[in-house]
């Protein structure tokens, strides 16, 4: 039996090897996210209440962190808890409010946050988080705020929709207040009032999204126009860095004409 998987371990290591090198030649996306997607499901498989399958990824975001930082990305962005999640029953929440706290303090401290100098931001409503929440992510981003080698986007409590309305309503304020003509508002006056409005590269080149469902869900809505996206189909627990060096060369293998 340990021999049989001794040689798998052989040949996937030799393989991951492979890709690594195949992909790191060509040109990489400068901004990749990740929908987050089948930790409930993963931890239902195994009979297990479902924040289990939200630890697990967790661990899984820390593991490839320092693999996509070493590769070159220069932002990633994490869809981590989505507004309508919220409305999740009250004991996954709680038990995600609790991981938010436990991993925001651990990225803080993170090695490779400081060594790659990657600065970290939340995008979404944090009003609508608990306090200690809040707090744990706010030190977290005060921590990494002067660097700007690398972004790490966390999408908390976020909403593409909702991100939307809060732009409009911005426009709508300074328009009535006299700040804002009708005919100055453009995409790039809209750009500015969006939570990414101060990220560099704010557009994800490369969206992937795990789990085997192929939709948005929310995410970037604007954002993500001209992005390309790759499904595919594995819980996120079990996402290997196989997996995103594949969709790094499925990204690399299309052509991107931007509408042209």
């Amino acid at each position: 039996m340990l021999r049989p998987l001794l040689r798998c371990l052989g040949v996937y290591w030799i393989y991951e090897r492979w890709l690594y090198h195949t992909v790191s030649k060509k040109t990489l996306p400068k901004h990749v996210a990740l929908i987050l997607d089948g930790n409930r499901r993963w931890a239902r498989r195994r009979g297990w209440p479902p924040w289990k399958g939200h630890y697990a990824g967790a661990d899984k975001v820390e593991y490839l962190l320092g693999k996509m930082l070493r590769l070159g990305i220069e932002t990633v962005t994490l869809y981590v808890l989505s507004t309508e999640n919220l409305r999740r029953a009250p004991e996954e929440v709680e038990e995600l409010f609790k991981l938010i706290v436990e991993r925001a303090e651990r990225l803080r401290t993170n090695p490779d946050i400081h060594k790659h100098k990657v600065r970290v931001k939340v995008i979404g409503r944090k009003e609508m988080l608990p306090e200690n929440v809040t707090a744990a992510l706010n030190s977290l981003e005060k921590a990494t705020e002067n660097y700007d080698r690398h972004f790490l986007n966390l999408a908390i409590a976020y909403g593409g929709r909702v991100e939307i309305l809060d732009a409009v309503r911005k426009i709508a304020s300074e328009a009535c207040n006299g700040r804002l003509k009708i005919d100055e508002i453009d995409e790039n006056i809209f750009e500015k009032h969006l939570y990414t409005h101060d990220i560099p590269n704010p557009e994800p080149d490369l969206i992937i999204r795990t789990s085997g469902e192929a939709r948005i869900s929310n995410f970037l809505l604007w954002q993500s126009a001209y992005s390309e996206f790759v499904f595919q189909d594995i819980y996120f627990p079990d996402f290997r860095m196989i997996d995103l060096l594949r969709a790094v060369r499925t990204y690399q293998q299309r052509e991107r004409r931007f509408g042209l």
